[in-house]
């Protein structure tokens, strides 16, 4: 009688061998369970530092410095989702298991190679610390106990979030999706965290921007950590209903926010490991001494506006603080760059009735949103795919190498779907690239945070000559009625707006806490040699200064991690 093979039964007997292996500190055992091409991505659980692996030796070298007998314990294999087949040759599998500090979640990827399973890509991260474990499911609280008292469970909060006694111990400046997921899970972990944001309102970093904006991402890809959209939210959401809901997380999650706030000076005092931050408020000023700060204003950072020579007697300004486009019909706009934010306040532009010039000065990477997206996000972030927690294991299960390196197909086959599209674009001139060494968005995202456009509708007014397009020049000096170009154009405007993008975000940290903070930080962005974005979600140099940022899917996963390293460290357990 002939045995099924099943995903399940598959994935089970590969993991045996790995129980051995791990449970004994056996490197050559575990790594001879690898795939040649293997890749291994720690998220703290091993190596307390994120880091990717790739190939055997990386994978053992690793290992050998960080495994012991008691490094992986109670291997268990998840049933809840998966295992499954992912294509005839490839078994998704899950996994959860203990460590010394805690508790761990994994996701692996088993390939056959000549009848052979071996594991292709494994990832291992630490979920939950002990004895500090979020609170939620069956650690979440009991709620507020009846006490003899008038002060009900509003008039704490109220009081809390006063600091007029305490300080926090965290300080996150912005309450943007980083700002907002990290102080969540920094409070579900015990951390009495405290966000400052200089709007009025949480969520303004969305509802002040321009009319017509929409997120470009998908809902399945979009949730905030712990609170799940509703099942009618739309694929693609508008900013203001983006902005509002931001707002009810705040609410909901029980974060505490100072909002009109903007801090003024700082500075950090290393023998006591404390900030001293002043912050200006609506009703004066306070200072606060938190012991770590986490700037999350932004992984794209400051915006960057050009020096331009010359009187200019329209308007001016920078793509950040382009507000309502009904303001310039019937006027003569131009936009300086050719990407996201250029395009889209184009066509905002446009579609409000102003003429519109759209200065294009190097190639821009074009997607579709209608192919575009999909290839992108894959089989994981869509309508029926696996349940939120378990995508989000295959993504950072999906070392950030890899994904460009798989990307370059994703970059080929939009293209060919796209094709109608590319090709009238460069019928006009339009200057089109494939991302860096063929990577797409993905690699420009990873890179600078931008030179990519989702098309949305901007492409085919181009195309068609609705909106003009001066392609190949930068910018040299404004006239009194428009704007001169390196080649000696002229275009005449009223309104010139400077998609030019952004600084890094150690230029933010640089403004706010001076040069001795920001030299001692890494840039943000790029990919470095350990296979990690610059910067973000770990240590920095600095002993208590933190960046957070990124898109929000990139925010929902690493913003535990951040979380857990200053929770490990406030509890003096950190393994550093």
């Amino acid at each position: 009688m002939t045995t099924e093979v099943t995903a399940e039964s598959t994935f089970a007997a590969w993991l045996d061998k790995l129980t051995v292996a791990l449970e004994s500190a056996d490197v050559a055992a575990t790594t001879a369970l690898l795939d040649a091409d293997c890749w291994w991505r720690d998220l703290l659980a091993l190596t307390w530092d994120l880091g990717v692996y790739h190939g055997r030796d990386n994978v053992a070298a690793m290992l050998t410095g960080h495994l012991t007998p008691d490094s992986v314990t109670n291997l268990t294999m998840t049933t809840e989702f998966g295992p499954r087949f992912a294509g005839d040759d490839v078994v998704e599998g899950f996994i959860g298991f203990e460590t010394p500090l805690g508790y761990g979640r994994g996701a692996v990827r088993l390939r056959n190679v000549d009848g052979a399973w071996a594991a292709w890509t494994v990832l291992t991260e630490l979920d939950d610390l002990r004895g500090h474990e979020r609170r939620i499911g069956p650690h979440r609280s009991k709620g507020p106990r009846h006490e003899a008292t008038t002060r009900n469970w509003r008039d704490k909060r109220e009081e809390h979030v006063r600091y007029e006694n305490s300080d926090p111990d965290v300080v996150v400046i912005g309450a943007g999706q980083g700002g907002l997921a990290v102080a969540a899970n920094l409070g579900l972990m015990g951390v009495d965290t405290l966000i400052l944001e200089k709007s009025e309102r949480v969520g303004d970093g969305w509802r002040k921007r321009y009319h017509s904006l929409v997120l470009h991402d998908p809902v399945w890809a979009d949730a905030l950590p712990y609170m799940p959209y509703p099942e009618s939210w739309p694929v693609y959401c508008p900013k203001d209903k983006i902005a509002d809901w931001f707002e009810s997380y705040a609410s909901a999650m029980e974060l505490n926010v100072w909002t009109s706030a903007e801090m003024t000076s700082s500075s950090y005092d290393e023998t006591i490991g404390r900030w001293t931050l002043h912050v200006s408020l609506p009703d004066g000023e306070r200072v606060i001494h938190p012991r770590d700060v986490i700037l999350a204003t932004g992984a794209a950072g400051e915006p960057n506006v050009p020096s331009v020579p010359g009187d200019f007697e329209g308007t001016s300004y920078h793509s950040s603080q382009h507000r309502n486009a009904k303001d310039w019909a019937g006027k003569r706009a131009v936009v300086v760059g050719a990407c996201n934010s250029g395009h889209d306040i184009a066509q905002d532009l446009y579609e409000a009735g102003a003429d519109v010039t759209l200065v294009q000065r190097s190639s821009t990477h074009i997607i579709s949103q209608q192919h575009g997206i999909p290839a992108i996000f894959g089989s994981n972030f869509v309508e029926g795919g696996p349940p939120t927690k378990y995508a989000d294991l295959l993504a950072a299960g999906t070392p950030w190498p890899l994904v460009l390196e798989m990307a370059k197909e994703g970059v080929r086959e939009t293209a060919r779907k796209d094709a109608d599209l590319l090709a009238a674009l460069d019928a006009v001139g339009f200057k089109r690239n494939d991302g860096p060494d063929g990577t797409g968005l993905m690699g420009y995202a990873l890179a600078y945070g931008g030179g990519y456009y989702i098309d949305v509708g901007a492409s085919g007014l181009i195309a068609d000559g609705k909106i003009k397009l001066a392609q190949g020049s930068g910018l040299a000096e404004f006239t009194p009625d428009g704007i001169r170009l390196e080649d000696g154009r002229t275009l005449e405007a009223d309104l010139v707006v400077l998609a030019t993008g952004y600084r890094n975000m150690r230029e933010t940290a640089r403004r706010l806490f001076g040069d001795e903070v920001a030299d001692r930080l890494p840039l943000v962005l790029g990919i470095g040699e350990d296979g990690e974005i610059g910067g973000l979600y770990r240590r920095t140099g600095h002993p208590a200064f933190w960046y957070m940022g990124g898109p929000l899917a990139w925010v929902r996963i690493y913003s535990k991690h951040l979380a857990l390293q200053i929770t490990a460290k406030h509890a003096g357990i950190s393994p550093e």
